[in-house]
């Protein structure tokens, strides 16, 4: 099937999947033993329950059945290598739809006031011996105080958002220098 056949999915295919992932849930329910010859067979018998509806083609169906053959196929693998079940399976969807939302909310708010409110609680928030990114330091070691991730400046430079998580707070890493009593 070539890529732009593909896109070509009628408007119920979201549904249709959603339906389809339903019936195979359902069956699985109730087996006692889950194998991925019996997943591959409950998918099958899900795609036919949906061409019998008559509200996509039997192409439109079959593909739908790749895709959740292959979508449940990734998580059964995924739950047998690391014995997680399907919140750790999802957890990074979830990461990435919290990002994609705020982005989307940021996207209508005014940009300026938003500026202002960062500013503030930067200001609010900064304790002696923290660093703030934009902020403008000398060479050093600097860690994230969200997730430890360390930063080294090699240059006066402005300090970026950690690269790790997008936090903005840090705090500059010493060595112990050991004063000498006279």
């Amino acid at each position: 099937m070539t890529e732009p056949e593909r896109n070509h999915l009628s408007g119920t295919a979201l549904k249709a999947y959603d339906r389809m992932l339903e019936r195979v849930q359902a069956r699985l329910k109730l087996m006692q033993d889950t194998s991925l010859d019996t997943l591959r067979e409950e998918v099958d018998k899900a795609v036919e329950a949906e061409y019998e509806l008559e509200e996509m083609t039997r192409e439109e169906a079959d593909l739908l059945g790749a895709y959740l053959r292959r979508d449940l196929e990734h998580l059964m693998h995924f739950v047998d290598e690391t014995g997680e079940g399907l919140k750790e399976w999802l957890q990074l969807d979830i990461s990435l739809l919290e990002h994609q939302l705020a982005d989307m909310l940021f996207s209508v708010a005014d940009q300026t006031r938003l500026d202002t409110l960062e500013l503030n609680q930067k200001l609010e928030d900064h304790k002696v011996g923290q660093y703030i990114s934009g902020e403008v330091a000398t060479a050093g070691m600097f860690q994230c105080l969200n997730c430890g991730h360390m930063r080294c400046l090699t240059a006066t430079s402005h300090i970026e958002p950690c690269e790790a998580c997008g936090s903005h707070y840090y705090e500059r890493v010493t060595s112990q220098w050991p004063r000498k009593e006279s």
